[in-house]
């Protein structure tokens, strides 16, 4: 039985796929965004948060069954909406045998993952297999800005977004829009040529930057260095995305 690292459940939520949910956060991240508004997410060990001067635990270990229990209690709630289960991050493709025995636990309730596409490929098609739905997040198109503002190189996350394309598997493009560092006409194009013509693809959330993302650093001992002015907003570019049809929309 596998057992695996998580931080949050959060009930009722909204904008993690259709209907009502409720979304489990997996601990641990190989990618280190510049822009991350939950550090604790990154870490794949249990940390010391400090929260108005209270010491508190981040990180609870679970085995995948129990996980499944406790995520679907109130379960007729989350179906009575069309909603279900998201599993979120950090990055749950990084707990591959955790992450495909809570699916398996969790069925036949409308499961969702979102993920930065940062796996090896046949973890990947595995777990995409097993979900109804796929929240893909696309952070760059250009693998040397990728790698200086992530931490890692890009190539995984493209070769597992032409897999997906390729697929009737339904999907949504979510794109965390950073001022100066992605939000430019040239990878909105490039994005938006990369994902047209797919057959599972339901639309492309724009998510742009909060200047709250940098609040939780201190509380985990931390400090907030970004790249870009936080002060500035940022430029948003549909164009590229109804040239192609493709449904777009600022969250």
């Amino acid at each position: 039985m596998s057992t695996g690292m998580i931080f949050d459940i959060i009930e009722f939520a909204v904008h993690d796929g259709p209907g009502i949910r409720k979304t489990v956060f997996f601990k641990g991240c190989p990618l280190r965004c510049n822009w991350c508004h939950n550090p604790e997410s990154q870490s794949f060990e249990k940390e010391v948060m400090v929260i108005k001067g209270r010491r508190s635990d981040c990180g609870m270990k679970y085995e995948a069954t129990a996980l499944a229990e406790e995520l679907l209690k109130g379960k007729e709630i989350l179906e009575k909406s069309r909603g279900g289960i998201t599993i979120s991050g950090g990055e749950p493709l990084a707990q591959p045998a955790f992450l495909l025995e809570l699916i398996e636990a969790l069925k036949p309730v409308h499961i969702a993952l979102d993920t930065s596409g940062y796996a090896p490929n046949r973890i990947f098609k595995s777990v995409t297999e097993g979900v109804d739905l796929v929240l893909f997040d696309i952070k760059h198109t250009d693998p040397v800005v990728h790698k200086r503002v992530t931490g890692v190189d890009n190539r995984l996350i493209l070769e597992n977004l032409e897999y997906l394309c390729s697929t009737d598997k339904e999907f949504y493009v979510r794109i965390p829009l950073i001022p100066g560092i992605n939000d430019t006409m040239k990878n909105m194009e490039k994005i938006a040529e990369l994902i047209k013509g797919a057959r599972g693809l339901t639309k492309v959330d724009i998510l742009p930057y909060h200047k709250t993302a940098g609040a939780k650093y201190p509380m985990i001992g931390k400090k907030y260095k970004p790249l870009f002015d936080i002060d500035r907003s940022p430029k948003v570019y549909l164009e590229p995305f109804k040239k192609y049809n493709i449904r777009s929309e600022v969250m």
